[in-house]
C-alpha cells in the first residue's frame, strides 16, 4: 500500500504542479498542502480526475496553530483539513489549506461536495473560520447567544457568557460569566525514571 500511495503522490505532483505547495506520504496516507487561492481548483480536479476520483468528503475540520510547537509556528494561524475518499479507487487523501486574519476566510467546497455543509458550519462555530460561499453559515453546536469560538486556544476556559432562567422575565437570559477565570496547571511528567525505579522496588517490574 505504501508503494501505491507513493506512486499516487507522484501523480498528484505531476498533474497539479504549482497549484500544490507540498505533497507527501505519512503514516500510509497522502498529505497535500495547497494555497487557499487554489483550493477550489485543486478540489475539483481531485474529484473529477479519474485517477484520483475523490467522490466523497469524509470530514472538514479546523486547526488553531496558536502556540503550536512551543510558539515557533510562523505560518498563518488557522488551517482547514479535508479528508477525502475515493470509493472507486479505494484510497484516501488528506488536503490542507491555511488562512489568517479576523475573521479567517476560505472558500466553501459545498459546490464540489454537498457533504461539506455541516462540517463547514462546525468549523465556523468552533474556530470562527468563515467559509465564503456557504449558503447557510451559522452555528451548529453552540447556542445562538454564545460569544466566541470555543476551540480557539485563546478562548477562556470559563467562557464569556452564561445563561440562566430569569423568573421575573420568565425566560432564559444571557449575562457575563459570574465565576473567576481558572487556569489548570498541567501535570508534570518527570523524565528521571523515578517511577520505573519505584515499580522495580515494589516488585512491579516485568522481571
Amino acid at each position: 500500500m505504501s508503494e501505491y500511495y507513493q506512486n499516487l503522490a507522484k501523480r498528484v505532483r505531476e498533474k497539479l504542479t504549482d497549484r500544490v505547495s507540498d505533497c507527501n506520504v505519512q503514516f500510509g496516507q497522502i498529505n497535500i498542502s495547497v494555497d487557499k487561492s487554489n483550493l477550489l481548483e485543486v478540489c475539483s480536479q481531485l474529484r473529477n480526475d479519474r485517477e484520483f476520483a475523490c467522490d466523497t468528503l469524509i470530514d472538514v475540520c479546523g486547526v488553531d496553530y496558536l502556540e503550536y510547537g512551543d510558539g515557533i509556528w510562523e505560518g498563518p494561524r488557522f488551517g482547514v483539513v479535508y479528508q477525502l475518499s475515493s470509493v472507486k479507487n479505494n484510497h484516501r487523501l488528506r488536503l490542507k489549506t491555511f488562512t489568517d486574519g479576523e475573521p479567517p476566510v476560505v472558500s466553501s467546497v459545498m459546490d464540489i461536495w454537498r457533504s461539506a455543509d455541516w462540517y463547514e458550519r462546525e468549523a465556523f462555530d468552533l474556530y470562527g473560520i468563515v467559509f465564503e460561499g456557504h449558503p447557510d453559515l451559522r452555528r451548529i453546536l453552540t447556542d445562538y447567544g454564545f460569544i466566541g469560538h470555543p476551540f480557539r486556544k485563546d478562548f477562556p476556559l470559563c467562557g464569556n457568557v452564561e445563561m440562566r432562567y430569569d423568573p421575573e422575565k420568565r425566560r432564559v437570559i444571557y449575562q457575563p460569566v459570574s465565576i473567576d477565570p481558572r487556569i489548570n496547571q498541567p501535570r508534570v511528567i518527570r523524565d528521571d525514571h523515578r517511577y520505573a525505579e519505584r515499580m522495580t522496588e515494589e516488585g512491579g517490574g516485568n522481571g
